[in-house]
């Protein structure tokens, strides 16, 4: 799988709504907040690479 970066679109209890730089509503992915680095909130941009998020 190849490095995508995402920005935090909505939070819903404990999980976020990520949406992929560069692509609109249809992109949009659903993940729980514990598989996301700390202090991830609304508007974070994430890294995704090697199965692990980082914060940009």
């Amino acid at each position: 799988m190849e490095p995508k970066d995402y920005t935090v679109v909505k939070i819903t209890g404990e999980y976020a709504y990520l949406r992929e730089d560069g692509k609109g509503e249809d992109s949009d992915l659903f993940i729980a907040l514990a598989l996301l680095p700390e202090g991830t909130d609304i508007g974070t941009r994430l890294h995704y690479e090697m199965f692990e998020y980082s914060i940009i």
